[in-house]
Protein backbone atom coordinates (compact mmCIF):
# COMPACT_ATOMS: atom_id res chain seq x y z
CA UNK A 1 0.00 0.00 0.00
CA UNK A 2 2.78 1.99 1.12
CA UNK A 3 4.50 1.30 -2.17
CA UNK A 4 1.40 2.46 -4.04
CA UNK A 5 0.61 5.51 -2.28
CA UNK A 6 4.30 6.78 -3.20
CA UNK A 7 4.39 6.05 -6.96
CA UNK A 8 1.13 8.14 -6.95
CA UNK A 9 2.77 11.03 -5.53
CA UNK A 10 5.99 10.87 -7.75
CA UNK A 11 3.32 10.61 -10.34
CA UNK A 12 1.15 13.69 -9.33
CA UNK A 13 4.65 15.43 -9.21
CA UNK A 14 5.71 14.75 -12.92
CA UNK A 15 2.55 15.23 -13.85
CA UNK A 16 2.55 18.71 -11.85
CA UNK A 17 6.43 19.36 -13.57
CA UNK A 18 4.66 19.49 -16.84
CA UNK A 19 2.59 22.24 -16.60
CA UNK A 20 4.95 24.60 -14.97
CA UNK A 21 5.84 27.39 -17.06
CA UNK A 22 9.65 27.88 -17.59
CA UNK A 23 10.98 31.19 -16.52
CA UNK A 24 10.57 33.41 -19.72
CA UNK A 25 13.67 34.10 -21.63
CA UNK A 26 15.85 37.17 -21.54
CA UNK A 27 15.67 39.38 -24.21
CA UNK A 28 18.38 41.59 -26.47
CA UNK A 29 16.61 43.70 -29.27
CA UNK A 30 19.28 45.28 -31.68
CA UNK A 31 18.33 48.37 -33.67
CA UNK A 32 20.51 50.21 -36.08
CA UNK A 33 22.11 50.28 -39.48
CA UNK A 34 23.53 48.01 -42.27
CA UNK A 35 26.60 47.58 -40.40
CA UNK A 36 24.32 45.84 -37.76
CA UNK A 37 21.95 43.88 -39.57
CA UNK A 38 20.69 40.51 -40.62
CA UNK A 39 22.05 39.81 -44.49
CA UNK A 40 19.62 38.19 -47.34
CA UNK A 41 21.66 35.10 -48.78
CA UNK A 42 22.07 37.21 -52.00
CA UNK A 43 24.30 39.96 -50.24
CA UNK A 44 26.82 37.23 -48.75
CA UNK A 45 29.95 37.57 -47.80
CA UNK A 46 28.27 41.10 -46.53
CA UNK A 47 27.94 39.92 -42.61
CA UNK A 48 25.85 42.78 -39.57
CA UNK A 49 28.36 42.54 -37.07
CA UNK A 50 24.82 41.93 -35.04
CA UNK A 51 24.14 38.26 -37.12
CA UNK A 52 27.71 36.74 -35.11
CA UNK A 53 26.82 38.38 -31.92
CA UNK A 54 24.26 36.51 -31.56
CA UNK A 55 26.11 33.50 -31.73
CA UNK A 56 27.75 34.49 -28.43
CA UNK A 57 24.43 34.30 -26.37
CA UNK A 58 23.23 31.44 -24.54
CA UNK A 59 19.82 30.61 -26.13
CA UNK A 60 18.33 28.41 -23.42
CA UNK A 61 17.80 31.90 -21.29
CA UNK A 62 18.35 34.40 -23.64
CA UNK A 63 17.21 35.37 -27.21
CA UNK A 64 18.31 38.23 -29.92
CA UNK A 65 16.14 39.66 -31.97
CA UNK A 66 17.96 42.24 -34.56
CA UNK A 67 15.83 44.28 -36.02
CA UNK A 68 18.86 47.06 -37.23
CA UNK A 69 18.08 47.75 -41.01
CA UNK A 70 20.31 49.01 -44.14
CA UNK A 71 20.11 52.06 -44.86
CA UNK A 72 18.66 53.71 -41.43
CA UNK A 73 19.52 56.38 -39.10
CA UNK A 74 17.64 57.55 -35.70
CA UNK A 75 15.14 59.06 -37.41
CA UNK A 76 13.75 57.12 -40.39
CA UNK A 77 13.97 54.08 -37.85
CA UNK A 78 11.59 56.27 -35.91
CA UNK A 79 9.50 57.89 -39.27
CA UNK A 80 8.99 54.05 -40.28
CA UNK A 81 7.20 52.74 -37.12
CA UNK A 82 10.27 50.24 -36.62
CA UNK A 83 10.55 51.47 -33.20
CA UNK A 84 7.20 51.36 -31.34
CA UNK A 85 6.61 47.10 -32.20
CA UNK A 86 9.87 46.97 -30.09
CA UNK A 87 8.89 49.17 -27.57
CA UNK A 88 5.56 46.78 -27.09
CA UNK A 89 7.48 43.91 -27.00
CA UNK A 90 9.88 45.12 -24.10
CA UNK A 91 9.85 43.33 -20.94
CA UNK A 92 12.01 44.63 -17.73
CA UNK A 93 15.87 43.85 -17.74
CA UNK A 94 15.38 43.19 -21.51
CA UNK A 95 18.59 45.31 -23.16
CA UNK A 96 18.50 47.31 -26.08
CA UNK A 97 22.01 47.98 -27.97
CA UNK A 98 21.58 51.27 -29.98
CA UNK A 99 24.12 51.84 -32.82
CA UNK A 100 23.19 54.23 -35.70
CA UNK A 101 25.42 57.49 -37.09
CA UNK A 102 26.44 55.89 -40.47
CA UNK A 103 23.63 57.58 -42.09
CA UNK A 104 22.44 60.06 -39.77
CA UNK A 105 26.24 62.00 -40.16
CA UNK A 106 26.09 61.92 -44.03
CA UNK A 107 24.11 64.86 -44.59
CA UNK A 108 23.05 64.17 -48.89
CA UNK A 109 21.12 61.45 -47.57
CA UNK A 110 17.28 61.79 -46.87
CA UNK A 111 17.46 60.12 -43.79
CA UNK A 112 20.25 62.60 -41.99
CA UNK A 113 20.07 64.28 -39.37
CA UNK A 114 21.36 67.21 -38.01
CA UNK A 115 23.30 66.75 -34.45
CA UNK A 116 20.13 68.24 -32.27
CA UNK A 117 17.91 66.08 -34.21
CA UNK A 118 20.63 63.07 -33.57
CA UNK A 119 20.68 63.46 -30.14
CA UNK A 120 16.88 64.28 -29.58
CA UNK A 121 16.22 61.00 -31.43
CA UNK A 122 18.59 58.89 -29.09
CA UNK A 123 16.87 60.57 -26.01
CA UNK A 124 13.75 59.32 -27.17
CA UNK A 125 14.58 55.64 -28.08
CA UNK A 126 16.53 56.10 -24.01
CA UNK A 127 13.18 57.19 -22.76
CA UNK A 128 10.94 54.74 -24.28
CA UNK A 129 12.78 51.94 -23.39
CA UNK A 130 13.68 53.04 -19.81
CA UNK A 131 9.42 53.81 -19.63
CA UNK A 132 9.24 50.08 -19.84
CA UNK A 133 12.32 49.33 -17.22
CA UNK A 134 14.41 47.85 -20.04
CA UNK A 135 17.99 49.07 -20.82
CA UNK A 136 18.99 50.90 -23.51
CA UNK A 137 22.71 50.59 -24.46
CA UNK A 138 24.27 53.16 -26.44
CA UNK A 139 27.18 52.09 -29.17
CA UNK A 140 29.33 54.22 -31.21
CA UNK A 141 29.51 52.92 -34.83
CA UNK A 142 31.81 50.94 -35.91
CA UNK A 143 34.70 52.18 -37.99
CA UNK A 144 34.73 52.84 -41.77
CA UNK A 145 38.19 51.53 -43.22
CA UNK A 146 39.76 54.70 -44.11
CA UNK A 147 43.25 55.19 -43.68
CA UNK A 148 45.67 58.84 -44.73
CA UNK A 149 49.18 58.78 -46.81
CA UNK A 150 51.08 57.61 -43.78
CA UNK A 151 48.89 53.96 -42.63
CA UNK A 152 47.22 55.70 -40.09
CA UNK A 153 43.82 54.86 -39.69
CA UNK A 154 40.99 57.69 -39.59
CA UNK A 155 38.38 58.56 -37.78
CA UNK A 156 35.34 58.98 -40.28
CA UNK A 157 32.61 59.21 -37.22
CA UNK A 158 34.04 61.42 -34.57
CA UNK A 159 31.54 63.95 -34.56
CA UNK A 160 28.15 62.05 -34.29
CA UNK A 161 30.52 59.27 -31.86
CA UNK A 162 30.82 61.87 -29.76
CA UNK A 163 27.19 63.44 -29.49
CA UNK A 164 26.53 59.58 -28.82
CA UNK A 165 28.96 59.97 -25.96
CA UNK A 166 27.81 62.90 -24.86
CA UNK A 167 23.95 61.63 -24.47
CA UNK A 168 25.07 58.44 -22.79
CA UNK A 169 26.94 60.87 -20.06
CA UNK A 170 23.92 62.68 -20.06
CA UNK A 171 20.85 60.35 -19.77
CA UNK A 172 23.04 58.15 -17.75
CA UNK A 173 23.03 55.10 -20.03
CA UNK A 174 25.93 52.25 -20.45
CA UNK A 175 28.19 53.27 -23.80
CA UNK A 176 29.85 51.10 -25.98
CA UNK A 177 32.82 52.44 -27.54
CA UNK A 178 33.05 50.18 -30.87
CA UNK A 179 34.39 53.22 -32.90
CA UNK A 180 37.71 54.12 -30.90
CA UNK A 181 37.74 49.92 -30.53
CA UNK A 182 37.21 49.11 -34.03
CA UNK A 183 39.83 51.55 -34.92
CA UNK A 184 42.17 49.96 -32.79
CA UNK A 185 41.33 46.51 -34.58
CA UNK A 186 41.85 48.13 -38.08
CA UNK A 187 45.04 50.04 -37.26
CA UNK A 188 46.75 46.60 -36.00
CA UNK A 189 45.87 44.60 -39.48
CA UNK A 190 47.73 47.42 -41.13
CA UNK A 191 45.95 49.44 -44.61
CA UNK A 192 46.14 46.18 -46.69
CA UNK A 193 45.43 43.31 -44.61
CA UNK A 194 42.51 45.29 -43.17
CA UNK A 195 40.63 44.82 -46.54
CA UNK A 196 39.76 40.94 -45.35
CA UNK A 197 37.33 42.75 -42.59
CA UNK A 198 35.57 44.64 -45.13
CA UNK A 199 33.21 43.14 -48.33
CA UNK A 200 36.24 43.29 -50.76
CA UNK A 201 36.17 40.83 -53.38
CA UNK A 202 37.69 40.50 -56.69
CA UNK A 203 36.24 40.07 -60.29
CA UNK A 204 34.66 36.12 -60.52
CA UNK A 205 35.95 35.69 -56.83
CA UNK A 206 31.90 35.07 -55.77
CA UNK A 207 28.88 34.83 -57.63
CA UNK A 208 27.20 37.34 -56.14
CA UNK A 209 29.74 40.05 -57.05
CA UNK A 210 30.51 38.80 -60.13
CA UNK A 211 32.08 42.32 -60.86
CA UNK A 212 34.03 42.30 -57.68
CA UNK A 213 33.26 44.64 -54.42
CA UNK A 214 34.99 47.77 -52.65
CA UNK A 215 33.50 48.54 -49.39
CA UNK A 216 35.03 50.06 -46.76
CA UNK A 217 31.98 50.11 -44.49
CA UNK A 218 30.24 46.65 -44.66
CA UNK A 219 32.13 43.58 -43.46
CA UNK A 220 33.07 40.00 -44.38
CA UNK A 221 31.84 37.56 -41.69
CA UNK A 222 35.58 37.89 -40.46
CA UNK A 223 35.10 41.32 -39.76
CA UNK A 224 31.91 41.33 -38.42
CA UNK A 225 32.60 38.77 -36.06
CA UNK A 226 35.86 41.03 -35.08
CA UNK A 227 33.21 44.16 -34.24
CA UNK A 228 30.83 41.67 -32.26
CA UNK A 229 33.43 40.48 -29.96
CA UNK A 230 34.32 44.09 -29.28
CA UNK A 231 30.14 44.38 -28.54
CA UNK A 232 31.05 41.04 -26.14
CA UNK A 233 33.23 41.91 -24.50
CA UNK A 234 32.56 45.47 -23.27
CA UNK A 235 28.65 44.54 -22.66
CA UNK A 236 29.96 41.85 -20.84
CA UNK A 237 32.52 44.22 -18.39
CA UNK A 238 28.98 46.76 -17.97
CA UNK A 239 26.90 43.87 -17.18
CA UNK A 240 24.04 45.97 -17.54
CA UNK A 241 20.78 44.06 -15.75
CA UNK A 242 23.35 40.77 -14.99
CA UNK A 243 23.36 40.25 -18.99
CA UNK A 244 26.95 38.84 -18.54
CA UNK A 245 25.45 35.79 -16.86
CA UNK A 246 23.49 34.94 -19.91
CA UNK A 247 26.35 34.78 -22.42
CA UNK A 248 28.56 31.77 -23.17
CA UNK A 249 31.41 30.89 -21.74
CA UNK A 250 34.69 30.38 -23.66
CA UNK A 251 35.88 26.83 -24.19
CA UNK A 252 39.04 26.33 -21.22
CA UNK A 253 42.53 26.50 -22.96
CA UNK A 254 44.05 23.24 -22.51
Amino acid sequence: MRNNKSYVLVLMALVGLAFITPPPKRQIFLIGDSTMSDKQITAYPETGWGMMFAKFVDTSNTVVYNHAQNGRSTKSFLEENRWEPIVNKLQPGDIVLIQFGHNDEVATKPQATTPRQFQKNLATYIKNAKAKKAIPVLITPAARRSFNAEGKIQDTHQLYSELIRKVAQKEQVPLIELNKKSQAVLQTFGPENSKWLYNYLKQGQHPNYPEGKVDDTHFSELGARKMAEIVFAELKTLNPGGIAGHFFKPVPKK
